[in-house]
C-alpha cells in the first residue's frame, strides 16, 4: 500500500489561472509533518461531529486513536465514512488537506507496535503507547482504540496562488 501514487487533478474552476496542481509528494509531506488533524465521523442521527486530534501517517495512511466510550469510537462503530482535515490557518499561504475514506481498526500486534513507536517519534514520550490486546495502552490513561484511514481522495487547497487539486486513489 506504501507509495501508492494517486491521480492529480487541478480544478480550474477554483483555482487561479496561472495554478497547477500540487505535487502529491507536497501533500504527502505536509499530511506526515502536521501536528493536528480534524476528524469529522457522522453521529447515528446523521449530525456531524468533529473533533481535533494527533495522528501519524505512515504508508499513505492516516493513523489515529481514540478511547472506546468516546463518541468518535462510537460513531465509526455504526459509520465508517470520516474525512479528516489539517492545515494552515492563514488565508494567503499554506495548503490545506482534507482526506476521505474509512476509518478501519488497527489490531495486529506487530502493526500496532510500529505505530506506537511512529507516535512517540513524532510527539514525544508523552504520547508513549504499549501494545495490548489489540489495542494501545498508556498508564493512567486505560485503552485507545486504533484507527487507520486509506484514502479514497484528498483535496489540497493551495494559498496564495489559489489552487484546489483532487487526488484520486482508485
Amino acid at each position: 500500500m506504501a507509495d501508492r501514487e494517486p491521480r492529480a487533478e487541478l480544478d480550474e474552476r477554483y483555482s487561479d489561472p496561472q495554478a497547477t496542481a500540487v505535487p502529491w509528494a507536497r501533500a504527502s509531506a505536509r499530511l506526515a509533518e502536521a501536528e493536528l488533524y480534524w476528524l469529522t465521523t457522522v453521529r447515528p442521527d446523521s449530525r456531524p461531529h468533529v473533533t481535533p486530534l494527533i495522528g501519524v501517517w505512515t504508508d499513505d495512511t492516516l493513523h489515529f486513536c481514540t478511547g472506546a466510550d468516546e463518541r468518535k469510537a462510537r460513531n465509526l462503530e455504526k459509520n465508517a465514512h470520516v474525512a479528516l482535515t489539517t492545515g494552515r490557518n492563514t488565508l494567503h499561504e499554506g495548503l490545506d488537506l482534507v482526506v476521505e475514506g474509512r476509518a478501519a481498526r488497527v489490531t495486529d500486534p506487530a502493526r500496532l507496535s510500529v505505530l506506537a513507536a511512529a507516535w512517540e517519534e513524532k510527539y514525544g514520550s508523552d504520547w508513549h503507547f504499549d501494545v495490548g490486546d489489540g489495542v494501545f495502552t498508556a498508564p493512567g490513561s486505560g485503552e485507545a482504540l486504533v484507527f487507520a484511514v486509506t484514502p479514497d481522495t484528498v483535496f489540497g487547497f493551495g494559498k496564495g496562488a489559489y489552487s484546489q487539486t483532487r487526488w484520486s486513489f482508485s
